[in-house]
């Protein structure tokens, strides 16, 4: 039996719901939320970029999906939703909106014309797990501050991130961050709309993620946007359960090479005794993420 509301935090809906033109308030609703916006600043129009305006990345292709707009006043901003806790994943999204922000410079173009980054990631683990002090909160708000006197500046990279699972889901969403992380990790278990969703925006998210209102090639696209998250969540799993149980470096290496082979990509003589002497846990690991997506073996090994 089919649900009643699709998943939001896969690759098909997220976008439906927050990338397309039909939907930008629901985009601007969010943005408004999880930066804490008061009247005064709310967005009140942004632009989609085009894929060819969005840095490209070497990522999982379907546990990181995002969407990538500018207000009127230039700012940009990269949403994201990473559904997998991958090696180095603090650095890439510190990466992906640094390159937004570099990247936004033309030929003849000059630093002036350089407007703000804000990245936006919704993550479906602990990022700062909640038995580490000091507590990061279940959102958070992160840009450059003077260490001496705690002056802030350099506010044109600014960084947030909503931690679905600090969620506390012992009692019902009281605030409207919290109703935000209880879509995003409820919308797909529900049979009916909660009273605590029973309002603008939540009412329209959940209209757009509604099964009933997908067509056949809609339904089809989730369900193998589903799959495909599967397999990638089985693939990392079943690599890094492997590098346990055989040993650290052999299994790793094991682990790298049969994500490869079944991805059909081949090693060649030098690449394999490049593996095969390679005894840096770190290194390993970082080529374990990259195999799962890279489209030849020196990509993975680079």
């Amino acid at each position: 039996m089919r649900p009643l509301f699709a998943d939001p935090k896969t690759d098909f809906v997220f976008k439906k719901i927050f990338g397309s033109e039909e939907h930008k308030p629901l985009l601007m609703a969010l943005l408004n939320d999880l930066l804490e916006l008061d009247a005064a600043h709310r967005l009140v129009s942004v632009e989609l970029l085009s894929p060819e305006q969005r840095p490209r990345v070497p990522e999982l292709k379907h546990s990181i999906v995002d969407v990538k707009c500018v207000d009127a006043q230039g700012t940009r901003y990269v949403v994201e939703m990473q559904v997998l806790n991958v090696e180095g994943f603090e650095k890439r999204v510190v990466y992906n909106v640094a390159k937004a922000y570099s990247g936004q410079l033309d030929a003849g173009q000059q630093y002036p014309d350089l407007n703000d980054v804000i990245g936006v990631t919704i993550c479906d683990f602990e990022l700062w797990p909640q038995r580490e002090e000091p507590r990061v909160p279940m959102l958070s708000r992160w840009r450059m501050q003077e260490q001496h006197g705690g002056a802030r500046g350099l506010g044109q990279l600014q960084l947030v991130f909503l931690e679905l699972p600090k969620y506390d889901a012992s009692r019902p969403p009281r605030t409207t961050i919290e109703k935000w992380a209880f879509f995003f990790r409820e919308a797909s278990n529900l049979r009916v709309v909660p009273e605590a969703l029973a309002e603008e925006p939540f009412t329209d998210a959940l209209e757009v993620a509604r099964v009933a209102r997908f067509t056949d090639e809609e339904w089809e696209a989730y369900v193998r946007a589903g799959i495909a998250l599967q397999d990638e969540r089985g693939a990392l799993s079943l690599a890094r359960r492997e590098g346990q149980e055989e040993g650290r470096g052999d299994g790793l290496r094991t682990a790298i090479r049969r994500v490869l082979s079944r991805r059909g990509v081949a090693l060649d003589a030098g690449e394999d005794a490049r593996l095969a002497a390679c005894a840096d846990l770190g290194t390993l690991e970082r080529w374990l993420d990259q195999a799962l997506t890279a489209a030849t073996a020196a990509e993975a090994l680079r």
